[in-house]
């Protein structure tokens, strides 16, 4: 096999994260393509072969899969938001608990039980948050507001009929691109680092109903009448009810939502969200579980796992909006939460006050860094790190705490295989596994661990 030769052959299985395995007619050697589901049988160019290892992109699917279905979004295929949207879900659920479980068996010392993959508890319109990107859909093309093109970091696809989330976000996803098409002023270009739109970020709570709209913008340009925007979309008929209209202003040349100063021109910059019988402040760049069902089930889980927390002191760390410290707090002495983005620790301690929560702190800073400076040593300790996993230097002061279980939540099972090799060599073993699909659709998968120190008695 070698480099640009085009190949073709069956898909027999796809390894996290979306990785199809193919099996090439008339070689040895499989070849690794993106954006395939077993039993597809593919046409693919070879882009690196290198070590006994093939990689190759996709050009078409010469037959579909016994099992594939229809996508009901007309997007699928050309945005790169989605990935399974082909797959019925019982299926998605079928091969996301099996490339966990693959993953959990080569990394897991021993036996453990695995309780497999929970549901969302709806496919469609489950995320409260979505950013949106502005650019074009062809090279000198019109204006686009929407989602990267599948495997390209340029192109933008406009998504009016986006499943994964409800009619608000396409209301205002249209409102505000007529109205920057009507501007006449130019979307930010990646390349040149120049223009002026560059994203606009909803969020919207699914128990209250209240919704955040941020424009992301450049500086480069004036004269932008933010008036009759903020006009046109409070004249939308919305199921929801709009908290905030903002603006956010963004020279970085990084191609990320970054927060370089905000005006707030309608309403507030925040609004609630309530899980688990707690209300919860969620301002525009604070963390929080995009699907907000699935994440209540999510939380009842690792407040399963972490067990007996009676007269325990419990350390919630990267925390973001303090939601697991606070679902914890009621049943436990004392949660002491760590989390490296201020607004969102000053967010937490605002939620713990307005739930009544005097035995929640939050302390803002790099977790690495933080640790030390505690003082209590806990008793029992909840991991939900970013999706890199936690820093080695880290996990070893975690586990210099000799704490007797040990919650790990993960975005990436990967990582969260990689953390488990230090886990375990430093006593603890891995009891439970198992996971919650916040993200139907796509091929993310949360993972959540309970880990015991296996020094501690378990009768304890």
């Amino acid at each position: 096999m070698k480099k640009g030769q085009i190949v073709e052959g069956l898909v027999t299985r796809v390894e996290f994260p979306n990785k199809g395995i193919v099996a090439v007619e008339n070689e040895e050697r499989c070849i690794v393509v993106k954006n395939a589901i077993p039993g597809q049988r593919v046409r693919a160019a070879v882009n690196k072969v290198r070590k006994g290892k093939a990689e190759g992109r996709l050009l078409a699917v010469v037959e579909p899969a016994p099992m594939e279905i229809p996508s009901a979004c007309p997007h699928f295929g050309a945005c790169g938001g989605c990935t399974y949207q082909n797959l019925p879900y019982e299926q998605q659920l079928r091969m996301k608990s099996e490339q966990v479980k693959s993953l959990m068996d080569e990394a897991v010392v021993g036996n453990y039980i695995w309780e497999g993959i929970l549901p969302s508890p709806t496919e469609t319109a489950y995320r409260n948050k979505m950013e949106f990107s502005f650019g074009d859909e062809y090279k000198d093309g019109p204006m686009a507001l929407g989602m990267h093109k599948r495997g390209s970091f340029y192109d933008i696809v406009s998504v009016p009929e986006c499943r994964i989330v409800d009619e608000d976000y396409r209301k205002i996803q249209k409102c505000t691109l007529d109205y920057a098409k009507k501007s006449g002023l130019p979307y930010y270009h990646r390349m040149k680092h120049t223009g002026f739109f560059r994203h606009l970020l909803v969020r919207k709570a699914v128990r209250t109903g209240e919704i955040l709209i941020d424009l992301i913008t450049t500086t480069e340009f004036s004269g932008f009448e933010v008036e009759g925007w903020v006009r046109e979309l409070r004249a939308l008929e919305l199921s929801g009810v709009i908290a905030g209209i903002l603006w956010t202003k963004n020279d970085s040349v990084a191609d990320v939502v970054k927060d370089e100063g905000t005006e707030v021109l309608y309403g507030q910059n925040y609004f609630y969200e309530e899980l688990l019988g707690l209300k919860f402040k969620i301002t525009p760049f604070s963390f929080f579980q995009t699907n907000s069902l699935g994440a209540e089930k999510l939380y009842e889980k690792a407040r399963e796992y972490i067990g007996d927390t009676k007269d325990r002191v419990i350390l919630d760390l990267y925390s973001g909006t303090g939601t697991i410290a606070q679902i914890l707090a009621p049943v436990a002495k004392k949660v002491t939460g760590v989390e490296i983005v201020e607004e969102a620790v000053e967010a937490a301690r605002e939620n713990a006050e307005l739930n009544g929560l005097s035995n929640c702190s939050f302390w803002a800073g790099d977790v690495l860094k933080v640790i030390d400076e505690l003082g209590e040593a806990p008793d029992l300790i909840v991991l939900d790190p970013p999706r890199d996993g936690v820093h080695p230097k880290a996990l070893e002061k975690i586990t210099n705490f000799g704490v007797k279980r040990i919650v790990y939540i993960a975005c990436k099972p990967t990582s969260l295989a990689r953390d488990l090799e230090m886990l375990q060599g430093r006593g603890y073993r891995v009891e439970r596994v198992g996971g919650i699909d916040l993200f139907p659709g796509t091929y993310h998968v949360e993972t959540i661990v309970l880990l015991s120190h296996k020094y501690f008695p378990e009768q304890e």
